[in-house]
């Protein structure tokens, strides 16, 4: 696609978001599934399910630019995803494991983040207020599942997993 104006910019953009979506609705359930935590388990679910309404609200952008929903292949979240799975079939300890799925998660929130803000802005900057709003929604529920993923991980995920690894390192000096 060339990129003349900030119209196409916007599009390229849009359709950049709207594959990375549909990519992490392919990666939420393994995540879901190699996660140890039920808490942690549970959060990937209920990202599953705003995932969904993500990819539906973009649909509806899509609709109010007057363009048929695609997506274009984005290598930055192919690469997270790639690494997120890349771990999770190297990590045995179960902690460590769900703290490598938090990490890679907000990998994935940060990605979103910057990618509705930047929408955001040029949406208002090209006067599409309907699309702003829109947007705006879905990043604050990105805001929000990167805070619940920060919870659980300072609340007792990473300590636990820096406790298996004390246990490990007393074991083997006895």
């Amino acid at each position: 696609m060339a990129i003349e104006n900030m119209n196409d910019l916007f599009l390229h953009q849009l359709k950049d978001i709207y594959f990375a979506e549909n990519k992490i609705l392919q990666a939420l359930p393994k995540m879901s599934e190699k996660a140890t935590s039920t808490e942690l388990s549970e959060a990937f679910d209920e990202h599953l399910q705003e995932t969904e309404i993500h990819v539906d609200r973009l649909k509806q952008v899509f609709g109010i630019i007057g363009e048929e929903p695609q997506g274009e292949e984005c290598p930055a979240i192919e690469g997270i995803i790639e690494e997120a799975e890349e771990l999770m079939g190297e990590i045995e300890n179960e902690n460590t494991l769900d703290a490598a799925l938090i990490a890679a998660a907000q990998a994935v929130e940060h990605y979103e983040i910057t990618r509705y803000g930047t929408l955001i802005a040029w949406a208002g900057e090209l006067g599409l207020d309907d699309v702003v709003e829109i947007l705006e929604e879905t990043l604050e529920e990105e805001h929000a599942a990167h805070l619940k993923l920060t919870d659980l991980g300072e609340s007792r995920i990473n300590a636990a997993a820096v406790e298996d690894e004390d246990e490990a390192e007393v074991a083997d000096a006895v």
